[in-house]
């Protein structure tokens, strides 16, 4: 009898490990269901395929280039692993979401390390990276009431800023390394298609957290285990501050989730300095009326940007409702407005070094004997201005009726396809090139150089004045 009980133990064995194990019909499986794991099946397959093409590019390119790119893969690693904690893990309160994504907020943080610092040959390449990663904070989205866009809308959006500095790749390494363009190309797609429709697909109110009641594990149990390790080197390492930081996640105007999505999307650890502009910063709410923005003790902490120029303080703010004020910013590579309506102006004066986005429709942009200044608007209803400045980058991707240069020294403007219509008038301007997009999304941007010159001959009784063109690439 001991001798045939051990043969059935033996058979049971075997079973087990054929079958993966054996489990009573009562018990359901330790996963959830099967939509969970088909997301879960379908991140892996955009890591796979959409995210090994980035990196294979980067491969080829090596250096820096390499090394940010691998920064995004350990990003996009540790959002997975959280997606599958998330479906084990109560829905959590501020704090708690704060220490449950606090991996992914120190892999954003490092992206962010990288950009810091004496500039590269590959600045643009690193930025485009460290911006893009604001995308993965669709994953805090807890509901409407949170405040900002859905996720999918949000992924769509965080790119906007990053395509900045990857059409400057495009355009720099267009007709000279293939394989920089080819990581330019890649990277975008990520993110629009792959991991916009990604999230449209599964996660289109947010992330579905699977433990509702008292009985599972909570975010505070969960969020102590480590990270998947990630080859990428190990930067300079970041500051103590969180990006899900519970005290900084309250301003005035918002609670609870809302804080934290703000946090999110306007925290300087995340994008370096973006400015986010509450109620509290319009003149119209303030008690000193003095319009002046005021540093928090974050950025009086940074090296290397100053905050303050000979010409006058640093002003980011709206004016009796009507008119933003963008005055004397140096090195402030994301300002951003984005509570704007089409019956508002937007003033750029006196900037340097500085990248300024406006989301929304407004009625007229001017920008004003501004420096190596960067400017990306949606639409405009009248017209964008562009006067007295030097190295100034313009993106238009909405539509423009109008954009005029005048008295400027090089500018650079990006049009959208809507935008192609768009009426360009230049005076006492050189050095002005538009950039369009291919024929197809997959065909680089193309340079047109405006002439500055002309020839003015006497015909008929009158001169006729034609532009001077050049040959040559």
């Amino acid at each position: 009898m001991e001798s045939l009980i051990q043969r059935l133990e033996a058979a049971v064995s075997r079973l087990e490990a054929v079958n993966g194990g054996f489990r009573p019909a009562s018990l359901p499986e330790t996963s959830s269901d099967s939509k969970t794991d088909q997301a879960i099946d379908a991140y892996s397959e955009l890591m796979e395929k959409s995210l090994s093409r980035v990196l294979a590019s980067a491969q080829k390119i090596g250096g820096q280039v390499l090394d940010a790119t691998k920064v995004l893969e350990e990003a996009f690693s540790v959002q997975r692993g959280l997606l599958i904690r998330i479906k084990q893990t109560q829905k959590p309160d501020v704090s708690a979401l704060s220490e449950f994504l606090k991996p992914l907020n120190e892999v954003v943080m490092k992206a962010n390390a990288l950009t810091e610092g004496r500039r590269s040959d590959f600045f643009n390449h690193l930025k485009t990276i460290a911006d893009s990663l604001t995308a993965l904070a669709w994953i805090a989205y807890l509901g409407k009431d949170c405040g900002p866009s859905l996720p999918a809308a949000h992924v769509e959006e965080s790119w906007q800023m990053a395509e900045f500095y990857n059409n400057k790749v495009l355009v720099a390494y267009r007709n000279k390394d293939a394989d920089h363009v080819e990581w330019a190309k890649a990277l975008k797609e990520l993110y629009l298609p792959g991991l916009r429709d990604y999230v449209k697909s599964f996660y289109p109110q947010g992330p579905v957290w699977g433990v509702t009641g008292s009985g599972g594990p909570s975010t505070s149990t969960l969020a102590s285990s480590k990270p998947v390790p990630s080859s990428a080197p190990a930067p300079p390492p970041p500051p103590p501050a969180s990006l899900f930081s519970a005290e900084s996640a309250k301003p005035p105007s918002k609670q609870g989730m809302a804080a934290v999505f703000q946090e999110i999307s306007s925290s300087e650890s995340v994008t370096s300095g973006l400015r986010k502009v509450t109620d509290n910063m319009k003149s119209k709410n303030r008690a000193d009326r003095t319009g002046i923005v005021g540093a928090s003790g974050k950025e009086t902490g940074r090296s290397g940007s100053p905050s303050f120029s000979k010409a006058g303080p640093p002003k980011l703010e709206l004016q009796m409702g009507r008119k933003w004020a963008v005055e004397n910013q140096i090195g402030k590579k994301n300002l951003v407005i984005d509570d704007c309506d089409s019956k508002q102006s937007v003033y750029v004066y006196g900037c340097k070094d500085s990248v300024l986005q406006v989301k929304g429709k407004v009625n007229n942009i001017t920008v004003d004997k501004c420096t190596k200044m960067g400017v990306v608007f949606t639409d405009v209803v009248a017209a964008c201005e562009i006067v007295n400045c030097n190295g100034v980058e313009v993106q238009c991707q909405g539509m423009a009726p109008t954009i005029s240069v005048d008295n400027t020294a090089g500018c650079q403007l990006y049009l959208s396809k809507d935008a192609l219509g768009t009426s360009i008038t230049t005076a006492k301007s050189s050095e002005i090139n538009v950039l369009t997009p291919g024929a197809s999304s997959d065909e680089d941007w193309v340079e047109h150089a405006l002439p500055q010159q002309y020839i003015h001959t006497f015909k008929d009784g009158q001169f006729v004045t034609s532009p001077v063109s050049h040959s040559g690439g």
